[in-house]
Parts: C-alpha cells; structure tokens; sequence
C-alpha cells in the first residue's frame, strides 16, 4: 500500500475513533486547526506527562514554569519577531493557491533523495548480502548523478535563504521545472515575505498602542521570567526552565493534518550554561533527548539528526531530531544553542540587568542557553503513524490495531463481561472500581466479545479483561494481550500487580537512567 494511503487511513481513523476532530466541524470546519477527542486528550496528556517528568523529575536542575499567553509587545520585539518571523510564499496564478516557497524547494530535494534510495533498494534486492551500499553510492552512475543534482540544489537553496533573496528562491523554483501539484503549471508569482503572527487589542479601545500579539513560541516566556525562577529557586548554572504551552502561528500553508497547524502545543525547555560549556551541554542534550524518544520502543532506524547548515541569527549549533513519518522523514524536536542572545536583548529592551552572578568565580555574566524543543502535536502524529498497523489473522480476516506504548495509551484495561445478565455486569464493575485509582480502564458491554476486542484494539488498548461464570467462582478472569492476542487465565487480585507497572510513565523513565 502507498505510504499516501496509509496516511490518509490513520487520519480517518483519529477522527472515527475519538483520537482528532476537525475543529467547528459541525460548520463544515476551520482550514489547520483540530480538536482532540475524547481518547485523542488521553494520549495527549500521556506524552506530556513523559516529557515533563523526564525534565523536572528526572532533573533536580530543572523546574517548571507556565507562563501567559499574552505577553508584553515590546518581548516580541526584543526577540526579532515582530521585524523578521516571515515565511516566503509565491502564489500559483492558475489554481490561485499559496504556497511556502522553501517547502516546495526542500520537496524538490527530497524527490532527489528518494530517487537514490529507490537505485539502493533495487541493488540490495538483487545483490542480497553481498551487497556494498558504501561501495555502490560511489560509483553507480544513476546515484552519482541524482547526488549531484541534489548537492547542488541544496547549496543553491540554502544559500538564497540566508537573505532570503526572494528572486533567487523563485528562480530555483523556475529551474527545478516545479509544478503546481493542483493547476499542473508552472505559472507563479513573485515570492515575498508574510509575518506569522496573530494580533489582537488589549483593553477597551482599539487603539494601535493597545496592540499585542498571541504567542508565536512559548520559549520567550521562559527567557522573560529567568531571573524571577533563578532568584526564587536559588537556581545555580547550569539548570533548566520547562513550560508546556500553546503557541499560535498564521501558517498561509498549514498541511500534512496535525503536522503543521495554527494552533499547536509545545514542550520547550532552556537550560542555561557557563559560557563556554554550551557546545559540551549541547552534545549532552542530543543525546539525552535522543534517548527519550527511542525509549519508545519504535526502532532507531525510523529517527535521525539533521544538523542545520544554516543556522538562525542566534544560534551557534542546530539539530533536528526527524522521526520517519509516512510522507518522509520529518521533524519533531529542534535542540538549539541559542548562545546568550535571547537574554542579552531582553536586558537590553528592558534596560533590566539579568545577568547571573556566579559565587564560585565571583562574576557576574549572561548565561548561553541550550534548548530543545518538541511539537506536542508532532510527537502525538508521530506515535500515531507507527502505532497504526493493519494485520492479517490467521483466519484471513484483517484486523486494525494500534501498538502504542503502554504507558501512553488513552485505555490501559477494558473490562468486559460475557453477558449483560446473571451478575457478570456487577462483577466487572467491582474489578473496575478496585483499579480505577491506578490507571484508566473502561466498561464496555455492547456487541460480541469479539467485536469488543477489535473496538479495543482500534483505540490501542494493551489489555483487556473478560468476566464470565467462572469468574463468579474461582475469582479469575480471562487477560488479552492486545500485540500477540494471546489469553491467559489470572486472579482478580493479581491483575493491578500484573499490569500497574508495565502501563505506568515510571516503565519509560526508566529507560533513561
């Protein structure tokens, strides 16, 4: 099946079972913005939780915050914001859409790279074991060539991005012979520059002066408030502030369904270093998030570093973290070194001195700051796109399962009884009512018990009880694993030990240790 297909498969499958609504939906929807449901929120909520207490549990030097989204103006002028958060869009004339003009350059390079991954594919089918990938990425004529051309488009594009010379960007899409996927032509506009930023009015005029901005990160907020945790914590160098918070950002192109949105959540934290320390800090913190995420159990093939060649006006060392999604590897976690800039231009805008005094040196200096920084939303797709599985049984019948981690699944125990009659209801719920303090669990009585298993498997639930009428002797119950299928027979009183510590946020942290 097309990775295409089975992208549009799981977006079908969030909305049909409970995972993301369409936003307004009712009034037809509103174009990249989405609601979680009712199982969608759990498994949000389950990412969040593991993010969060991977930085302030795990980390005595790290604290949280939550700051406002309303921020003072001038904070998004300290920042560059207000002067340089722009996107280049060029506008096709035949089919009137809009689109990043730097997302159709990057697709162009991905279509070269695709090109050479297809010529090793067909090698390695032909040549089996023997086959030297190393070897035939240097001499095959068809690889040297599409490397070629995707070298020097790459070093073409990244140089245009520097200004952005917008002319230059636009005439690599002319050369490039890229077209309009809708119109099919190559009949576009000239680029030009579109700030992101939502604005609005504080108070009851609306007066220019009133004028403020929705958040379009949640980072400066941290930055904002760094002396005020430093002082109040009695924080030494190095230690790190977390936050969890919604930004907003006008995305002219908002695609590929949760990926890119206007409304989105992000877990951000900056940790703050001796200068001087921060590339050491830095190799620490991709490493340490690189953990966090494969301790997910989804493969370490499926993710990548993407260091940055062209690095932001503030930065001295970019990566991305870049998980293999159905459209591509793509990007869920930046880890940036952000030098001392951010601090330096709010103690500048402010005229406020926030400098850190160092008891050790006695000194006092501007603190280099380390940040990584996650898509809540992108992480939630990410899981999402390597849970969804379609399996073959045995029996020829196809069923669809989503093999989340344990610990983020919205249900950790449905609980179902034979029948609606002779006390099998009653007894499921005293089991539910025994476990509810310890993790999630659903009642769920309508259709077969076969059907119920499949409703179960659909939303990721690891494991399911059955109560029948031996259960009502022998206080056993029959207990489905939701990867292998299998049953086994276990006591009632067994079943919180059995199951508590294999879907607890404690069984993924402690894989980082």
């Amino acid at each position: 099946m097309a990775q295409e297909d089975v992208f549009k498969k799981i977006v079908s499958h969030c909305k049909e079972y409970g995972f993301v609504f369409p936003s307004s939906d009712i009034y037809d929807g509103l174009a990249a913005v989405y609601d979680y449901g009712q199982n969608g929120v759990e498994l949000k909520n389950n990412i969040k939780e593991y993010w969060w207490k991977s930085m302030v549990l795990l980390h005595e030097n790290i604290v949280g915050i939550d700051s406002a989204i309303f921020m003072h103006p001038t904070i998004w002028k300290a920042s560059g914001h207000v002067d340089a958060f722009n996107d280049p869009l060029i506008d096709n004339r035949d089919s009137k859409k809009r689109y990043r003009a730097d997302n159709l350059i990057e697709d162009q390079i991905g279509k070269y790279e695709e090109k050479i991954d297809k010529e090793i594919a067909k090698a390695r089918k032909r040549f089996g074991d023997s086959f030297d990938e190393a070897k035939f990425r240097e001499t095959n004529p068809r690889v040297l060539e599409h490397q070629q051309k995707r070298d020097a488009l790459h070093e073409r594009y990244t140089k245009a991005m520097q200004g952005p010379d917008l002319e230059e960007l636009k005439q690599i899409i002319l050369d490039e012979g890229i077209v309009d996927p809708i119109s099919g032509t190559k009949n576009w506009t000239d680029v030009r520059q579109f700030n992101l930023m939502f604005s609005t009015e504080v108070g009851a005029s609306a007066d220019a002066t009133n004028k403020i901005y929705l958040r379009p990160e949640t980072a400066q907020g941290i930055f904002v408030n760094y002396l005020n945790v430093q002082k109040t914590g009695r924080m030494k160098i190095p230690f790190g502030i977390a936050q969890i918070g919604k930004a907003f950002r006008n995305e002219i192109v908002a695609r590929q369904f949760i990926f890119r949105m206007r409304e989105f959540e992000q877990m951000e934290m900056q940790f703050f270093v001796k200068p001087g320390t921060e590339m050491e800090w830095f190799a620490k913190w991709k490493e340490m998030r690189m953990k966090w995420h494969q301790a997910l159990g989804f493969g370490a093939e499926n993710y990548r570093f993407h260091d940055h060649e062209k690095l932001a006006h503030y930065a001295n060392a970019a990566t991305d973290i870049e998980f293999k999604m159905p459209f591509g590897f793509k990007e869920v976690e930046g880890i940036h070194s952000r030098t001392d800039f951010d601090l330096k231009q709010h103690e500048k805008f402010s005229g406020r001195s926030i400098k850190y005094f160092d008891p050790q040196t006695n000194e006092s200096y501007t603190p280099y700051d380390i940040e990584t920084s996650i898509g809540v939303d992108r992480m939630f797709l990410s899981v999402m796109c390597h849970a969804y599985e379609e399996e073959k049984l045995e029996n020829g019948e196809t069923r669809v399962v989503l093999k989340l981690p344990a610990a983020l699944a919205p249900v950790k125990l449905a609980v179902l009884p034979l029948v609606k009659k002779d006390g099998l209801p009653e007894k499921a719920r005293e089991i539910i009512d025994a476990l509810k303090f310890h993790f999630n669990c659903q009642y769920d009585e309508k259709d077969t018990i076969g059907k119920r298993y499949r409703r179960q498997d659909a939303i990721g639930t690891p494991y399911c009880v059955t109560v029948d009428y031996d259960s009502l002797k022998d206080n056993t119950v029959t207990l489905r694993f939701r990867d292998t299928m299998e049953q086994e027979r276990v006591s009632i009183d067994e079943l919180n030990s059995i199951i508590e510590d294999k879907v607890s946020i404690a069984s993924l942290l402690k894989k980082l240790q």
